[in-house]
């Protein structure tokens, strides 16, 4: 899960960081409007937490312009306002969830995973493709109903391109998104070749076909119509 965390309070900055770390969530943390809306702009996330009343502009004006541009990330408002008129304008601007300060971490969490299902797996918990099955929530991986021990970024590439079933995506979206950088600031594309290499190695040992195919020069593509005719997703 890569995550965005706009929020000018150190303290709860912090917090939030620490217990997304702890899951094994990619965060990255901004303190003001113009700092979250530079990470925006190259860098795509799954979720970004976003409090409104920053010091350098509105946190929704910010949620329009996404929405203006169409991007997909989903968007949680964290705020200390309870008003019921700011929470109806957050949502019609396009925010996904409501939450409002002091909540239980857990309980984001639950939001939070709940919006990136909407968003990216149709509401799913559990992907079925043929042999391979992916639980989404937390990211764990079977073939043929074993587990297959992928390491973090393996597995947030397995999601990347099974989110993407049949789409190509760049090597300069994997690399963004494994590392949260922009991929201009790369030389070499070799820690998607490293990480492609070692997903597609550990799916073959447990028994997956290679439905992951190479667009040479482009990226990659998830599609099990190179192996069987239909996928099914559960």
């Amino acid at each position: 899960m890569k995550l965005l965390i706009i929020e000018d309070n150190a303290e709860t900055r912090e917090s939030l960081y620490r217990f997304f770390r702890k899951l094994d969530y990619r965060c990255f943390l901004a303190d003001s409007y113009s700092a979250g809306w530079q990470m925006l702009l190259y860098a795509h996330y799954d979720c970004i937490l976003l409090e409104p009343l920053l010091p350098d502009g509105h946190g929704l004006d910010l949620l329009v312009e996404l929405r203006d541009q169409q991007r997909q990330e989903g968007v949680i408002i964290i705020s200390a306002r309870d008003a019921f008129e700011e929470k109806i304008r957050a949502l019609d601007s396009g925010a996904d969830d409501y939450l409002t300060k002091p909540f239980h971490l857990p309980e984001l969490n639950s939001r939070l995973l709940a919006v990136v299902r909407r968003r990216q797996f149709n509401s799913n918990k559990y992907l079925r493709f043929n042999e391979l099955s992916i639980r989404v929530d937390d990211r764990q991986c079977f073939v043929n109903e074993l587990p297959v021990p992928l390491s973090p970024k393996e597995n947030a590439l397995l999601l990347l391109l099974t989110a993407n079933n049949r789409r190509i995506v760049s090597r300069d979206a994997i690399a963004d998104y494994l590392t949260g950088n922009h991929a201009g600031y790369f030389d070499t594309y070799d820690i998607v070749y490293a990480h492609m290499k070692n997903l597609k190695k550990k799916l073959s040992e447990a028994g997956c076909p290679d439905y992951i195919a190479t667009v040479h020069g482009v990226g990659y593509k998830f599609d099990t119509s190179r192996i069987h005719p239909q996928n099914l997703v559960k």
